[in-house]
């Protein structure tokens, strides 16, 4: 990366209650505005569906990078892994922040455990990090449990073994439905048999727990400048002497001279 730009900062949280739901890792992309991957009520993707239903990132990148809108992206996540509630993780990148490439943030977890659960941007230029003319505009945001969503692809029967950090083993192992894009439902209701009963998930019902959140984002700019790079060296030598002179440069604007 170039020396010279900003040091864009990325900080998610996981504000579940104690008990609550986990996040995948969180994938992100910057773009131009144009990298609309989901629609409220619409299908799924394949893509995308393999985010929703296992928390597998890579088609959803490969997506992102054939679309041109964008070049910089990559994961969030916690030395474990998901977010657990209360859990924070950071990303630090280097970027132009006059790239129109650059403008726009956007993301996607699943919600954990679950069939297909997930929290995401769900309209291409809904967070702005830089405006038209360079400008750091970032502001942090928290999505309630309000706008977690149901892909619409995987029943929510919530059966151990199709059901991702609930006990599923392999993934896409669960009961597949053909639905759009909607607002979740909530779990199963306790004493079903569901991820309610699990001791592990007691605070999880999100859909019945006043001022639940899921994930949160903070944005940070810092201009990065360039290092002065300075140096000398001096080497006499008697008649008939010879020396080996050893040069170790850093931060230079541009590729050392070389030594006759």
């Amino acid at each position: 990366p170039p020396i010279q730009g900003t040091e864009l900062r990325i900080t998610a949280q996981n504000r579940a209650p104690s008990l609550g739901t986990l996040q995948t890792p969180v994938w992100f992309g910057l773009h131009d505005g144009t990298f609309d991957f989901l629609d409220v009520g619409s299908p799924s993707s394949p893509e995308f569906e393999r985010l929703a239903e296992d928390g597998n990132v890579e088609p959803l990148g490969g997506l992102f990078s054939a679309s041109s809108a964008g070049t910089v992206s990559g994961v969030i996540a916690s030395p474990g892994g998901p977010l657990a509630p209360g859990a924070t993780a950071t990303v630090r990148l280097r970027v132009d922040p006059s790239a129109s490439t650059n403008r726009y943030f956007s993301w996607a977890s699943m919600v954990i455990p679950s069939n297909d659960a997930f929290v995401a941007t769900d309209a291409p230029m809904e967070t702005e990090l830089f405006d038209a003319g360079g400008s750091f505009v970032g502001a942090g945001f928290t999505f309630p449990a309000a706008r977690i969503y149901d892909a619409g692809t995987e029943v929510n029967d919530e059966i151990p073994a199709n059901t991702a950090a609930f006990g599923q083993a392999t993934p896409d192992t669960g009961t597949t439905e053909v639905a759009n894009i909607a607002a979740h439902p909530g779990f199963l209701a306790p004493g079903m048999g569901g991820i309610l009963d699990d001791m592990n998930f007691a605070g999880a019902d999100f859909a019945n727990v006043a001022g639940y959140e899921t994930l949160r984002f903070d944005f940070g700019a810092a201009a990065i400048s360039a290092p002065s790079a300075t140096g000398s060296t001096a080497v006499r030598l008697g008649s008939g002497a010879s020396a080996a002179v050893d040069v170790r440069v850093a931060n230079l604007s541009s590729a050392a001279p070389a030594v006759p």
